[in-house]
């Protein structure tokens, strides 16, 4: 591990963004350039103290799970990420077809959607990124271990996540997701995630192993779906999807109509939803 090197790449990440970059509001004047140590930590889900040691070269070794965490805070590319890797004695992700490293620019976007959900998945359901409404509404999923961040392992393993939808609803969310799976393990089969994501489903759900015997195939695009937020109720919202082909990515948003009931519902969970209001994840 190189602590001074990592120490000064850490130091000049930082400087170079604004709050705004993050999502964040610019607050007081600043008296130097880029964000505060205290906000790349809370970004990254680390102690203040944590991160200032680091950047002081006296911290500890990051773990590879702490090191994607600062990856994703800084906003670095895939090149800078397999730097910062390297400058902390670690193997650097392998660049698999499906890659789990959100870019500076997608982020940016993300962060830009203040009054909307908004989260960003691998086309086989792995969370790799939310805004705060997102969070509100469905949970903070990055905060769970990392198996559990799959929106297919949980729907299918774990009754609780299905919580958050009507009990009506639930039959055909199901049948989405595994539509959805057949047609990305079928573009990939040389690629081993949705091919393992699949055996694991088929051997752990009854339903899966049956909805997947259908043969049903839906590539995931525009839909509108229900919400049960224990805070605010029932949500009707427009769900787009942006696909990025070259990542295997998708940008997923969740939008009420104006003048709806579910439109004032959702200015609400602005208010309310942020104050650790968190149901399970879907």
């Amino acid at each position: 591990m190189n602590r001074p090197e990592l120490a000064d790449f850490l130091r000049r990440s930082r400087t170079r963004l604004d709050p705004a970059d993050v999502g964040l509001a610019p607050g007081a004047r600043r008296r130097t350039p880029g964000l505060r140590r205290e906000e790349v930590a809370a970004l990254a889900g680390m102690s203040a103290d944590y991160y200032a040691r680091l950047e002081q070269s006296r911290g500890p070794r990051p773990s590879r799970q702490m090191l994607t965490a600062l990856a994703r805070a800084l906003r670095l590319t895939e090149d800078e990420r397999d730097h910062l890797f390297h400058l902390a004695g670690e193997e650097p992700p392998r660049r698999a077809a499906a890659s789990t490293h959100v870019g500076p620019g997608l982020l940016l976007v993300l962060d830009r959607l203040h009054d909307t959900p908004a989260l960003v998945t691998t086309d086989c359901g792995e969370v790799l990124a939310q805004n705060a409404l997102s969070r509100a509404l469905s949970g903070d999923v990055l905060a769970r271990p990392p198996r559990e961040r799959n929106l297919l392992r949980r729907y299918f393993l774990d009754p609780a996540s299905r919580d958050l939808f009507p009990p009506e609803d639930r039959p055909v969310r199901a049948r989405e997701h595994v539509a959805n799976l057949r047609a990305v393990a079928a573009a990939r089969p040389t690629d081993p995630a949705p091919a393992a994501l699949v055996a694991e489903l088929r051997s752990g759900s009854e339903e899966f192993a049956e909805l997947w015997a259908a043969h049903e195939v839906a590539v995931r695009r525009a839909a509108t779906k229900r919400f049960l937020h224990p805070a605010v109720g029932l949500l009707e919202l427009d769900c787009e999807v942006l696909l990025n082909a070259g990542t295997h990515q998708q940008l997923v948003i969740h939008t009420a109509r104006p003048g709806t009931e579910s439109y004032e519902r959702l200015r609400l969970l602005r208010v309310v939803g942020l104050q650790n209001m968190t149901p399970s994840p879907a």
